[in-house]
């Protein structure tokens, strides 16, 4: 809203300092400033609150030392960051952009979801909270919006180089460079990592119909948004076990899409890194800076030992948030490498629950993979302090996030 604001302070009254606002620098700079001071000075307010009404999570006793001096710290705490997010895009972004709009609904659509799972586990005294094919229904729901939109809107384009068939002559020595068209189309491709030529279409998994293929790329997109959605936004779920694992996690996930989304929002940029051109998807950048300032500002309260939980509220949304923003800048391959985090623990918790369904069957009795499940409760059971773990996390994100980068150029 400011931002059309002080557009038209620039336009009809050319007041001073009014057209830096048309620096996406800048606006990311205030997003990141603003979030920062909403998360810690609404935070410090919520907790108070919460407090005052006993709003506490209930543990349960995993058998872990200082597992239960956790009862009863305040959960709900994602409303921190959906606040923290939410108001400065509104502020700062510019609110026609698709992107932004995408953004926007995914935060609030699973914000809502996650707050409603926590309510009633909180108010109605239900530890099991929303049933879990409610939650995948509307994981599957966002899916279906996203990946649809991203299919059919006219404002979702990739700028595609084709080379023609002419020769241009480009200095007086006689050196000669092929010339190229440049069309803005609707596409299906994405980035695909250590690939020289760097993008996959996924219409190609559809050839195998034959002659026009490609208009039934819908067919395999969208079921693919859908799992990706899904799979991360319960990745981020089930990293929400310690103090700050998954805020700080989150953070550098964030800061990674947010440098992937300037490059391939910047035509200079993309056109150096040989990298898929967006158009308007550098608005992008502003959203994730406030994500990146939310999720620090929370990391404050919630380091351990922590003063609250975010919660499904906050989790869930998160987890979705990445998701999305990842899809959106065709950036959804490198998620495996960036969210290592929690497709590891994504992963224990399957191998865990798979293998000892198996053995039960085969033997008559579970056995296990892991002491438990999800990863970072396996490390405490072999007796490593909680802060120690998330600080060990936390090395492994910041490399896989060095790594994601480097794959840009890595072909």
């Amino acid at each position: 809203m400011l931002y059309y604001l002080f557009k038209y302070l620039n336009d009809a009254y050319a007041l001073p300092g009014a057209g830096v606002f048309e620096y996406l620098s800048f606006r990311a700079a205030m997003a990141v400033i603003t979030s920062l001071i909403i998360s810690l000075l609404f935070g410090k307010r919520w907790i108070n609150y919460l407090n005052k009404k006993q709003v506490g999570e209930t543990i349960r006793d995993l058998g872990i030392e200082g597992q239960l001096e956790k009862q009863g710290t305040p959960t709900m705490g994602g409303l921190i960051i959906l606040a923290s997010i939410l108001i400065p895009a509104l502020l700062f972004a510019k609110l026609d952009n698709i992107y932004i709009l995408m953004m926007m609904f995914t935060t609030v659509w699973l914000g809502g979801i996650g707050f409603l799972d926590d309510y009633i586990k909180v108010f109605k005294k239900n530890k099991n909270g929303l049933k879990g094919k409610y939650k995948v229904l509307a994981q599957v729901i966002l899916g279906l919006i996203i990946g649809s939109v991203m299919y059919f809107n006219p404002q979702v384009v990739v700028r595609e180089k084709h080379p023609v068939e002419k020769i241009v002559q480009t200095t007086d020595q006689g050196s000669q460079s092929k010339a190229f068209t440049i069309q803005e189309v609707r596409s299906t491709k994405t980035t695909i990592p250590f690939i020289k030529n760097n993008e996959f279409d996924y219409a190609v998994l559809l050839k195998w119909l034959g002659e026009g293929y490609e208009k039934w790329a819908f067919l395999i997109f969208i079921p693919i948004v859908i799992l990706i959605i899904t799979a991360v936004s319960n990745g981020a779920n089930l990293t929400d076990g310690m103090d700050g694992l998954a805020t700080g996690t989150s953070a550098i996930i964030g800061l990674t899409l947010g440098i992937l989304a300037w490059v391939s929002g910047n035509i200079i940029f993309a056109d150096y890194l040989n990298i898929m051109y967006l158009p308007n998807v550098g608005e992008l950048t502003i959203f994730i800076s406030a994500f990146v300032g939310a999720t620090v500002g929370f990391l404050w309260f919630n380091t351990y030992p922590a003063q609250v939980f975010m919660g499904d509220t906050g989790s869930l949304a998160i987890g979705g948030i990445i998701a999305v923003f990842a899809i959106i800048i065709r950036k959804e391959l490198l998620i495996p490498i960036l969210c290592g985090i929690f497709v590891a623990e994504s992963l224990s918790v399957i191998i865990q629950v798979s293998w000892f369904k198996y053995t039960k069957r085969k033997y008559g009795e579970g056995r296990r993979v892991f002491i438990m499940s999800p990863l970072h409760h396996h490390f405490q059971k072999l007796g490593y302090p909680e802060p120690k773990i998330v600080l060990r996390f936390f090395i492994v994100g910041i490399t896989l996030a060095v790594v994601t980068i480097i794959t840009l150029k890595l072909r």
